[in-house]
């Protein structure tokens, strides 16, 4: 009777033990080689058809197509991509919510204003890098601009009357980098996302844009919009007619976007190097090379530990060029 007793006080002192062994997060690092065990929800900071969204999407068919588990793509547009990596940065740490997101959240956020309601460092495991960009500045076909020197000429003409939309920083900084070095006054319209934005150039109801390659790109193929300039030092393959800003009269002129998933902070390291290792291994082959060829874009892999480093770095810069853009923080 007394061993009995014994056995089970010992028993129930370790139930608390057990059930932390067994928790959501141990569990998940405990089986990393085996995870994803069931659907992974993407979340995106910005609209379906986004650049950012169209490589949230064509990443997760690559894991997938290796893990036979679903990703779930949850596109959470708005404010700046504040609803988006709240919503990530607050989710369970369990492996099962990650945020494909861009320098927006994890780098031009922290120098564009006073406060967030996340922390880019603190509140998140980064995992890899996925993709960089270069961006197109473009105009309705119809528009008297042709080179970056019309729309310079038209923007000093106007006298500050001109309009520019933007979908997300990136697009922002873009147009904001360009008004500071053409010296020209232009003002600014933001939108939700990229593809909203596009609509309503198309509809004249904004002057031009410095737009993400992707979703701009079957629209210039098929003339409902104007390529003028793209923003990177060399010329895109998939561009190959269009100069870059610095050969249209703005030499050193650069502007690189990029993607990158994270998961939320406390995200066993089993885990998110297991997610690391799926999205390289996404990133290479035919499929990809394919993807990227049509979309204007370069594939992008890190190790956790790189993208970290790389997320230093991006927030300094965008720091540097946010300020001599002139913009305030709000």
């Amino acid at each position: 009777m007394i061993h009995r007793i014994r056995l089970r006080t010992v028993a129930c002192a370790m139930l608390p033990m057990l059930a932390a062994a067994i928790s959501p997060g141990n569990a998940a690092a405990a089986s990393a080689g085996g995870y994803p065990e069931k659907a992974v929800r993407v979340i995106v900071p910005f609209p379906a058809g986004s650049g950012t969204d169209n490589s949230a999407r064509f990443i997760g068919e690559r894991i997938t197509a290796q893990t036979g588990k679903p990703i779930v793509v949850d596109n959470r547009p708005g404010a700046n991509g504040f609803i988006a990596a709240k919503a990530a940065a607050t989710a369970a740490s369990d492996g099962y919510t990650m945020l494909v997101t861009t320098n927006t959240t994890h780098a031009a956020n922290a120098s564009l204003f006073k406060k967030l309601p996340y922390d880019p460092v603190k509140d998140f495991a980064p995992a890899s890098l996925i993709a960089k960009s270069g961006l197109v500045l473009v105009v309705p076909p119809d528009s008297p601009v042709r080179t970056l020197a019309d729309l310079t000429a038209l923007a000093r003409s106007r006298q500050g009357q001109l309009t520019f939309a933007s979908g997300s920083s990136s697009t922002r900084i873009a147009s904001e980098l360009y008004k500071m070095m053409a010296g020209v006054q232009a003002l600014h319209v933001p939108y939700k996302g990229v593809p909203l934005a596009l609509t309503d150039l198309m509809g004249h109801q904004v002057d031009f844009m410095i737009s993400d390659i992707s979703p701009a790109l079957t629209l210039i193929q098929g003339g409902k919009l104007r390529a003028v300039a793209v923003t990177t030092a060399q010329r895109n393959p998939v561009l190959r007619d269009v100069p870059t800003m610095a050969e249209s009269g703005l030499p050193g002129y650069e502007m690189v976007a990029w993607s990158a998933a994270f998961f939320p902070a406390g995200t066993p390291a089993p885990v998110v190097e297991r997610m690391s290792r799926l999205i390289a291994k996404g990133l290479d082959g035919p499929a990809a090379t394919d993807y990227f060829a049509r979309t204007g874009s370069q594939p992008a892999s890190s190790t956790p530990e790189e993208l970290a480093a790389f997320v230093r770095s991006e927030t300094q810069k965008w720091a540097k060029v946010i300020k001599a853009a002139g913009i305030e923080p709000e």
